[in-house]
């Protein structure tokens, strides 16, 4: 195929990437935001719940039913934001790794390799979640920042609030608050995330010689998203802390880990581990449910239209 004609499909590509994994961010954030406002409350003010129930019974007894909803917009707009564009880098890495290894297409790459493209993707999808996720902590955390002495925190505080609040505070920079740490969650994370998922897809489906089923695809997803948090939560719990407690923890990961280690102890560390993992094999079974059934659809789609 010439190279005018290829282009068009290659933009293609990435479009259907992108939607699709927007597509599988919108599912994942609905299937799960409860698990992970009592996660980011735990993470943040470990001593202050006794554990996962307690956090949970107590944030709606104070807050209603929308207090386990706190921060669902940030929350959306984040894995829609992040998901599009590591799905998108997802592909393009894929064919950066085999072009890297001199091999002829991606389907020569192992799960192995598929996993480093995945690693490689979410340095470009941590620019665009960081911001928004720090967003989604601070609106999480309200209830608990009023009551553990910051008396400055408004009644009731908007997205768009919190971003004007951080503008006038700390400037553009004070947005991505938190990016280091988010880089390192992300990078070593996805390499568990895309590596449980293609491994466990390749298990589950050995005996086929098609795509993956909806049930291969949903049970796999799961498998992700558990590797994903069993690898790499203490880093999530800094980088929450980091986030939220701004003004205690300025000085970058490595002193907050120390400070933490030295005054709470390496437990606190997985504080909320539990709803996190009870949260990651719905969510994101759901969300590669999601991403591939759109993919293939919009595949379809193309392909009638060309």
């Amino acid at each position: 195929m010439s190279s005018d004609q290829s282009h068009p499909i290659h933009v293609m590509q990435v479009l259907i990437n992108m939607t699709s994994g927007a597509m599988g961010g919108l599912a994942c954030v609905v299937s799960g935001q409860p698990f992970d406002t009592a996660k980011v409350k735990m993470q943040t003010f470990p001593f202050m719940y006794r554990g996962f129930l307690d956090c949970t019974v107590r944030t709606y007894h104070t807050e209603g039913l929308r207090g386990l909803y706190h921060g669902t917009i940030p929350a959306l707009v984040a894995n829609m934001a992040e998901n599009a564009v590591l799905f998108a880098c997802y592909g393009f890495c894929q064919n950066l790794v085999s072009h890297t290894l001199g091999m002829q297409d991606t389907s020569q790459l192992r799960d192995y390799h598929k996993a480093t493209a995945g690693s490689l993707a979410s340095i470009f999808s941590s620019l665009v979640l960081c911001p928004t996720e720090l967003v989604k902590c601070r609106m999480q955390t309200q209830h608990e920042m009023r009551i553990s002495g910051h008396k400055d925190m408004p009644r009731k505080s908007t997205p768009w609030s919190i971003v004007c609040d951080i503008l006038k505070s700390e400037g553009v920079f004070g947005l991505f608050r938190g990016l280091s740490s988010t880089w390192l969650r992300e990078i070593p994370g996805y390499f568990f995330f895309f590596g449980g998922y293609e491994l466990s897809s390749s298990i589950l489906n050995r005996s086929s010689k098609h795509q993956p089923g909806a049930l291969v695809v949903t049970v796999s997803g799961g498998v992700g998203g558990v590797c994903f948090w069993l690898s790499v939560y203490p880093v999530d719990s800094v980088k929450s802390r980091i986030q939220v407690l701004s003004a205690s923890h300025s000085g970058g990961f490595l002193l907050s880990l120390l400070h933490i280690l030295r005054t709470e102890g390496i437990l606190t560390l997985y504080s909320g581990l539990m709803p996190t993992v009870i949260r990651a094999f719905p969510s994101n079974a759901a969300l590669f449910l999601a991403y591939e059934m759109t993919k293939r659809t919009l595949a379809r789609w193309s392909y009638t239209q060309n």
